[in-house]
């Protein structure tokens, strides 16, 4: 079980060590993280990458998506080929314009009615039972409607 902390970013930085700048702010300047196919499960605190921009968590073994409410300023979420089996907790990512989802289990598309300026949304391939559909919740096809 690998947990996505500070501690895993630092390890994964190419963040090199000066010494006007700390990690810490490093990690209040960075736009974009890469920490894809790194074998993680879930998403922890990183509240310190205020200016994060786009977030590539694909091809890992992410089950839920959470802890992302810091994230406000994300534009891009990479989450495609994880074991996603619902789609929650992006009520706070309100810049959120392209959200990749497809490889997952997710069997109801839900829970966007509050992601204000999603213009793209990638679903494809997912991993249902045998003879089930994927589902659109009628909240969330109007708000995609839109976009």
């Amino acid at each position: 079980m690998v947990r996505l902390t500070m501690d895993l970013i630092a390890k994964n930085a190419s963040h090199k060590n000066r010494s006007e700048e700390d990690f810490g702010q490093y990690l209040q300047k960075i736009t974009h993280m890469n920490l894809s196919d790194k074998n993680i499960d879930s998403i922890g605190e990183l509240s310190f990458c205020k200016n994060l921009r786009v977030l590539y968590l694909y091809d890992n073994q992410i089950n839920q998506i959470q802890n992302l409410d810091f994230a406000s300023n994300i534009t891009h979420l990479y989450l495609q080929n994880n074991r996603i089996s619902s789609i929650e907790n992006l009520s706070s990512l309100k810049k959120l314009e392209k959200l990749y989802l497809g490889g997952n289990y997710i069997t109801v598309v839900e829970g966007l009615d509050k992601v204000g300026e999603l213009r793209e949304l990638h679903i494809e391939s997912q991993h249902l039972p045998l003879g089930e559909k994927l589902l659109f919740d009628p909240v969330s096809l109007n708000s995609l409607a839109v976009s």
